[in-house]
């Protein structure tokens, strides 16, 4: 294991980028070795976070890696994710992809196959993974302590992608509306819109908690508001060999949900054969009823505890390590994750039921 850990961010299309390198910044065995983007401007608020010298900072994505770094944060546009893991894999460098994982299934196994030609691994961050609540829920379910799971309930989003910046620094309406137009976020041909950006955090964690079970096939509805070409709010169905599942995305939550628990409720609820988990985002706790005590009773989270605080520590212990990724970041998790967002996209626009694709 090297003295500390080289990482570079690629690609800041995603406001999480700033997030992922401040988790760089802060741990005592990495630093941020390079930062790139075609627009120099986009690197302005990160060069000052981090305070970065001008020899750290590029727009040409080869000379950013000829830096030679440990790992590559790559943050584009869902389009751009194959073509950008195509273009940093040969360097022979490990990498991890912002959510989602891809903008199709196409894409994904592109992704796949480009990090197994170049004998490097891939993780696919999603934030929700890391939440202390869906973490406990996952251990309970994996301690049978609700039976064989029948459904996985999930609704989440926030009030829209514009809404904020890195770090949840907020963003106001007036500048949401301006913003919207020109942003990839709100066009089709860049994987903008509410399913695209929510629905495989539900599909990705839902067969993390059914350990990889696929669905049979699925059913979704969107509707976009007037003027828009993606939608903001989807709903989901899953039919299982055990049951059903509902997954819903929106952007136009009453509230953030980090900022104010919106109704309804962000987050999952899961029914087993033998009691319900409810696990709200950031809530401090997870609900359970059983048959034995049918009455709701709130269990405190697990701790958290290091390497398993965040997405960096993580993916940097494993892959130093060879050891396993959390679930939702293996690419055979996620995989199946991107086949029903594949599917609830060509059924919305079908407007019927489909298998399961792939």
């Amino acid at each position: 294991m090297p003295a500390k850990f080289r990482v570079v961010g690629i690609n800041f299309d995603h406001m999480h980028m700033g997030d992922l390198l401040r988790q760089v910044h802060d741990h005592p065995e990495a630093e941020i070795t390079g930062i790139c983007d075609r627009d120099p401007a986009r690197m302005k608020q990160a060069i000052a976070n981090f305070n970065l010298p001008a020899d750290r900072v590029f727009s040409d994505v080869a000379a950013c890696m000829a830096t030679k770094p440990d790992l590559v944060i790559l943050c584009p546009a869902t389009a751009d994710h194959a073509a950008y893991v195509e273009m940093v894999a040969p360097f022979g460098c490990n990498i991890v992809v912002e959510k989602p994982f891809a903008a199709s299934l196409a894409d994904a196994d592109r992704m796949i196959s480009a990090c197994a030609a170049s004998g490097v691994r891939l993780a696919v961050n999603w934030p929700l993974a890391w939440y202390p609540c869906h973490v406990t829920l996952k251990r309970m379910i994996d301690a049978d302590m609700i039976g064989a799971v029948r459904e996985v309930h999930f609704y989440d989003g926030n009030r829209g992608p514009l809404y904020h910046l890195a770090d949840k620094v907020e963003v106001t309406a007036e500048e949401v509306e301006r913003q919207k137009p020109g942003s990839w976020w709100y066009k089709a041909a860049s994987g903008g819109g509410a399913l695209l950006d929510y629905l495989g955090y539900g599909a990705t964690l839902g067969t993390w908690f059914l350990n990889g079970e696929a669905p049979i096939d699925v059913t979704s509805t969107t509707w976009a508001a007037p003027g828009l070409e993606v939608d903001e709010h989807s709903i989901t169905v899953l039919r299982y060999a055990r049951g059903m599942g509902k997954m819903e995305t929106r952007w136009g939550t009453f509230s953030d949900p980090w900022v104010l628990q919106p109704q309804p409720k962000c987050g999952f609820v899961v029914v087993g054969e033998r009691g319900t988990i409810s696990s709200y985002d950031f809530e401090p706790h997870v609900t359970l009823q059983t048959l034995d005590h049918p009455e709701p009773c709130q269990i405190a989270n697990d701790p958290v505890i290091a390497p398993d605080r965040g997405p960096i520590e993580h993916v940097l212990q494993a892959f130093a390590t060879g050891g396993p990724l959390r679930g939702p970041l293996d690419p055979s998790i996620a995989r199946v994750g991107q086949q029903i967002v594949d599917t609830a996209f060509a059924s919305a626009r079908a407007g019927r039921t489909l298998p399961l694709m792939g």
